[in-house]
């Protein structure tokens, strides 16, 4: 009996190791960047260029490993759960045969406020205090693991049947890190002062990126500056100027018939050879079409590919819905870009009362993360849209929609468009239809 408990002792801390040394490898391998992990490989082998040439290969499989993360770390988690069951069982057998059930049951709950302790707790803070050095150090084990073909194949296996007994598209590699656990992790990084706000902000930018379209970021066609294509060219360098715009699109019947693009600097060159009473169609060149609904992943690639600035949004019946340049698609990840020459009004005018004035075309979920309010997403992408939705006409200056306790003042109505929207607070009042 003495030489079974002993065995048995011998079990529980050869388990207890084996977890946390596992815990620690998981959450390291978790926690590191490709980035960082090649940074620590080159420093590696730059410290050890004189070592031997088998320093030189353990060292070179942390990078391999994190090209392969989830693949690698499923083993991982299997010996984990093993060892985490192998240690409930063996304190079970051992506690049941010395107490009876009730001490099997008391020594269990202890187990866990202990186990919690030493194979949770203490090595995934160290992993996260020491993620590069951790990561380095397990590297080989993590990879003998994920070598040794009994347990590849049963984390296959099992992956394999938990993608036949769920709905929807498997994983053939496992789980892995959500958009939303991406957005936590820069949140709790920036609260860390891990990374700065700006770094946060621009991570939630790349995240949110993928899902826009061209609508939700392109000049609606009430803002655009068009030409027509029978002006002079010394006539269309005047509007160029005017307006600062170096091209600008060209319309034949109409501003749903854009039949091309004009560069101030083809108009300049014109007028230097003396073509200034030619027409604009002479030096127009072709225009780009997309629908509005292209995502603007895509259409940011397209136009590297193949080189162009601005293209024409069509909508679903082919008229124009807009334009967008690549400076547009560019701000959608770093934030607004204002030159010397840019005096537009700003997007958000806190007031004095609390309330807040914002540009009619500010979009729905900026001035939901603004106030923390719902604003539904429907037909409209804008605080305007949502106005015209809910009045089902086109609002009086200074009519108001009350929502989620916000009351909603068009405070600037131009003809059919609105220009400004007041959002004050239902509970605290808003300031005089009046003021401005």
């Amino acid at each position: 009996m003495s030489t079974a408990y002993l065995l048995g002792g011998v079990a529980v801390v050869v388990l207890i190791v084996l977890a946390a040394v596992l815990a620690m490898a998981e959450t390291a391998l978790t926690h590191l960047g490709r980035a960082r992990a090649a940074a620590i490989e080159d420093e590696r082998l730059a410290s050890t260029a004189a070592g031997g040439h088998q320093r030189r290969r353990r060292g070179a499989s942390l990078p391999a490993l994190l090209e392969r993360r989830d693949e690698v770390l499923n083993p991982v988690l299997l010996l984990l759960l093993v060892c985490h069951l192998g240690l409930a069982t063996v304190i079970a057998v051992v506690a049941f045969r010395w107490w009876g059930l009730a001490g099997a049951g008391g020594a269990l709950l202890v187990e866990v406020a202990v186990l919690f302790v030493l194979t949770v707790a203490m090595p995934k803070t160290y992993a996260l205090q020491h993620t590069g050095a951790a990561a380095t150090r397990l590297a080989p084990l993590v990879g003998a693991l994920a070598r040794f073909w009994p347990l590849r194949w049963a984390t296959r296996g099992l992956i394999g049947a938990s993608n036949i007994l769920l709905p929807g598209k498997g994983r053939r590699e496992g789980p892995s890190v959500s958009e939303e656990e991406l957005l936590a992790l820069a949140g709790t990084a920036a609260e860390e002062d891990v990374i700065e706000l700006e770094e946060r902000a621009l991570i939630e930018s790349i995240i949110e990126f993928g899902d826009t379209i061209a609508r939700e970021v392109m000049v609606p066609r009430t803002d655009m500056v068009t030409i027509a294509a029978d002006f002079q060219i010394d006539a269309a360098i005047e509007v160029a100027i005017l307006h600062g715009y170096s091209r600008l699109p060209a319309y034949g019947a109409g501003i749903d018939d854009i039949v091309g693009i004009v560069y101030a600097k083809d108009l300049m060159r014109a007028e230097r050879d003396d073509a200034g009473t030619q027409e604009v169609s002479t030096v127009l060149r072709p225009a780009v079409y997309v629908p509005e609904t292209k995502k603007v992943p895509d259409l940011l690639r397209q136009m590297q590919d193949e080189r162009f600035h601005i293209a024409i949004v069509i909508d679903e019946y082919g008229g124009t819905a807009g334009m967008v340049t690549l400076e547009d698609l560019i701000e959608e990840l770093v934030g607004e870009i204002r030159d010397e020459f840019d005096v537009e009004e700003p997007m958000v005018e806190p007031l004095p009362n609390g309330g807040v004035r914002v540009n009619a075309r500010m979009p729905i979920d900026e001035v939901n993360d603004l106030l923390g309010v719902t604003i539904p997403e429907g037909d409209w992408d804008t605080v305007g849209g949502f106005l015209y939705s809910q009045l089902g006409r086109v609002p009086v200056e200074g009519e108001t929609v009350e929502f989620d306790g916000h009351e909603l003042r068009a405070e600037k109505v131009q003809a059919r468009r609105i220009g400004r929207v007041r959002i004050t607070s239902v509970a605290t009042g808003g300031a005089p239809p009046t003021e401005r």
